[in-house]
């Protein structure tokens, strides 16, 4: 559900979405009981696979949408195949590290369980993540909130509710694994921060239904907040993270 929702949107989601800090992968690679192979389920454009190729020998990263696996930047130790989360391709017992980028919410559940641990070797780490709103300043942030709870709130799905609740229900039956708190960090100017928050499902579904885009209903109040629209602004994300091991 997740990559053909998101094919429409490709060039803007590979071009937006922020990028995940090299701590997040150096402490995944150091919990895996071996560094050889990690798949990247629903990689979208690459973004995860991106830091796993620094850690591990080879990535297989995975994706339902030509579109957004046409996007990702070409590694020598990573294979880009299109292939469904519940039907990796992956031969049985071979893979070190399952991870699942801002994803797992569109496919959680019985069927994804069979298959991360049909491709897992023994005693494999499947981790999964996602983020919600940044932190940028109180004022950007009052008006994001509005933009996500009250505009385009009905066009939010029970898939989407369970990243608000960072994770803590996602179907997860694996031997727990304790993270550290982590981070994601960059910089945005308002032109790039406003073509992320389009880059929101619902935010799409409200183009499509209303025939306006939601963001320009608040431009002008993020163009107060933020001052020279230019000016770049650092933008954190806290990332809900869930790690277990089979």
């Amino acid at each position: 559900m997740k990559e053909n929702f998101f094919a429409a949107m490709a060039p803007e989601y590979a071009r937006f979405r922020p990028r995940y800090p090299d701590e997040l992968f150096a402490f995944l690679a150091s919990v895996a009981p071996g560094r050889v192979l990690a798949w990247d389920c629903a990689t979208g454009s690459g973004q995860a696979a991106q830091g796993l190729a620094r850690h591990f020998e080879r990535v297989v990263a995975t994706d339902s949408s030509d579109e957004l696996l046409a996007l990702a930047p070409p590694l020598t130790n990573v294979a880009y195949r299109r292939a469904d989360a519940l039907e990796s391709g992956l031969e049985t017992g071979s893979v070190d590290l399952v991870t699942v980028a801002n994803a797992m919410h569109w496919f959680h559940g019985p069927g994804f369980e069979r298959e991360v641990r049909r491709v897992l070797r023994p005693r494999g780490v499947v981790a999964a993540w996602c983020y919600a709103c940044a932190q940028i300043t109180p004022a950007i942030d009052r008006l994001t909130r509005r933009l996500h709870d009250e505009i385009v709130d009905p066009f939010w799905i029970e898939p989407n509710r369970i990243v608000e609740r960072g994770y803590r229900d996602l179907h997860f039956p694996y031997e727990p694994i304790a993270a550290p708190p982590i981070a994601m960090t960059g910089r945005l100017d308002l032109a790039q921060f406003e073509g992320l928050v389009r880059t929101w499902s619902a935010s799409r579904k409200y183009q499509q239904h209303h025939g306006v885009d939601p963001v320009s209903l608040v431009h002008d109040e993020f163009s107060v907040a933020w001052g020279d629209p230019a000016q770049p602004r650092e933008d954190t994300w806290q990332l809900s993270l869930r790690v277990g091991r089979v």
